[in-house]
């Protein structure tokens, strides 16, 4: 070998041991403290609530293995229970409306039968329906599930002006205005049978979903209502009411689970200020996907002093780029301190496992289920989330542990990553083994959270090799602040 071969070789040695790109994990940064991963009840739990393996598969960290294969556990620690709208009695010749759209399994039985008394011990309530929904979520609070929510899809289908529990005929305000109070009564009383009885506790009572939407009709397929924002107010602040009425002052009021990020944005904007004081959360949902003011809203919370929960994301990608993506930009942008995917089964991919909650049919889990694994596992309720210095990359620390978790993706072709640790003021020592975990992204099928241990911390930072399309998720052990 010449002289000019030799050097051109160790130049391409050198050039290879080069990360094609470096980002800086910032040590300084507080994007607050997490609060943990979730999903909403109501319609896989309406089906499949009274099954241990899917209890284990979402709620805790443990393996199970699913139709032959094995399933790492989402370890879930938030749980949203779903207030239901309808019931099948006749009060004086009256009965509720079902939307001829309407899927049953998405029909959420409701306690508040009729409109004869208030009082939760009477025949106008009844307490042993929703009996699946419920059982699942006792079984994640055994499993360990912390943190609990109850929210309204819809106001109980006699309250409403078309006794339709679907919607307005025309998408428009369909609670009765004497119904306003008795929409947060039905809450707030729910709440507190819930703590005495089946000892939950729910954190929030959110009584509205998506309520700025006009796509709440009567011919919808599942349970929805349209509130303006005047009337939101007048419900938030009666709800506030009903609770304390009832010594539920540590239960907060959480608003308004608007579809998009921009809808949050400027409903929270025209909110009065006296209703402000009785929202302890803005919940907003995901539906604006890649798109919207998530800083906007994520300013409001700031100035307001209001943390924020994406308390709904789903999409049928079965992919899990969507996921991952938006995910990401909430981490960015957002700055939510929980993130609730809406339902972990369901049909046409938009599931993490497939399902069919009308047959009863329980299909195998998609990429994207092992995707939001390589969050889930490893940033933790607890956590201080850290600017994780790029477009791809979140962070999080564990004080308690002296443990770093780093959490991205590489969209492009497949290239080395450096991550910098130079801001922190201890890191672990030259060679110290870091665990990764890699899941690629794309059609089911590819690496699925596996495990490696290849790699090694080299002075104040480490690289890693991404394939095109991949997630890796890295636990740095050994590192202070």
């Amino acid at each position: 070998m010449n002289h000019l071969a030799s050097t051109l070789v160790a130049l391409s040695l050198a050039l290879s041991a080069t990360a094609d790109y470096t980002t800086s994990i910032d040590a300084k940064s507080n994007r607050g403290k997490w609060d943990g991963w979730g999903t909403s009840l109501a319609w896989w739990a309406n089906r499949f609530g009274d099954r241990d393996d899917l209890a284990d598969i979402f709620f805790t960290t443990n393996t199970t293995v699913w139709l032959g294969a094995s399933l790492p556990g989402l370890g879930l620690n938030i749980v949203r229970h779903n207030a239901g709208a309808s019931s099948w009695n006749s009060i004086n010749g009256e009965q509720m409306v079902v939307s001829s759209n309407m899927i049953p399994s998405r029909q959420i039985h409701g306690h508040w039968i009729d409109w004869n008394s208030a009082d939760p011990k009477s025949k106008s309530w009844v307490w042993d329906v929703d009996h699946n929904q419920r059982a699942m979520m006792l079984k994640a609070r055994d499993r360990g599930a912390n943190r609990f929510e109850l929210f309204s899809n819809s106001p109980m289908w006699w309250m409403t002006y078309n006794h339709n529990p679907a919607g307005a005929d025309d998408g428009g305000e369909n609670i009765q205005s004497w119904n306003l109070v008795n929409h947060t009564v039905y809450l707030a009383t729910i709440a507190r049978y819930a703590k005495d009885n089946w000892n939950v506790t729910f954190e929030t009572v959110e009584p509205f979903n998506e309520p700025y939407g006009n796509w709440w009709r009567a011919d919808r397929t599942q349970e929805g209502c349209h509130f303006e924002t005047d009337t939101q107010a007048m419900v938030i602040d009666a709800l506030r009411k009903e609770l304390d009425d009832r010594n539920l002052t540590e239960i907060g009021v959480a608003a308004s689970d608007e579809s998009k990020y921009d809808e949050a944005f400027y409903n929270w904007k025209d909110m009065n200020l006296n209703t402000l004081k009785n929202v302890k959360r803005i919940n907003v949902h995901g539906y604006q996907y890649q798109d919207g003011e998530r800083d906007g809203l994520a300013w409001l919370s700031k100035h307001r002093g209001q943390p924020i929960w994406n308390t709904e994301f789903g999409e049928d990608d079965t992919t899990g780029e969507k996921l991952a993506s938006c995910l990401i930009m909430d981490f960015r942008s957002l700055l939510p301190t929980a993130w609730v995917y809406w339902q972990v089964l369901d049909g046409g991919g938009w599931g993490l496992i497939e399902a069919d909650n009308e047959s009863g049919k329980l299909g195998a889990a998609h990429q994207k289920y092992f995707v939001l694994a390589q969050f889930t596992r490893h940033i933790r309720d607890g956590m201080r989330i850290l600017d994780g210095g790029s477009e791809a990359t979140v962070a999080a620390y564990n004080e308690a542990e002296s443990k770093l978790v780093i959490v991205s993706v590489n969209w492009d072709d497949a290239q080395y990553v450096n991550f910098d640790l130079g801001s922190f003021t201890k890191v672990a020592t030259d060679g110290a083994k870091i665990t990764r975990w890699r899941t690629q992204i794309g059609d089911d099928g590819g690496d699925r959270y596996v495990e490696a241990h290849d790699t090694v911390v080299s002075g104040t930072g480490f690289r890693s090799w991404f394939e095109q399309r991949v997630i890796q998720t890295f636990e740095i052990e050994n590192v202070k602040l």
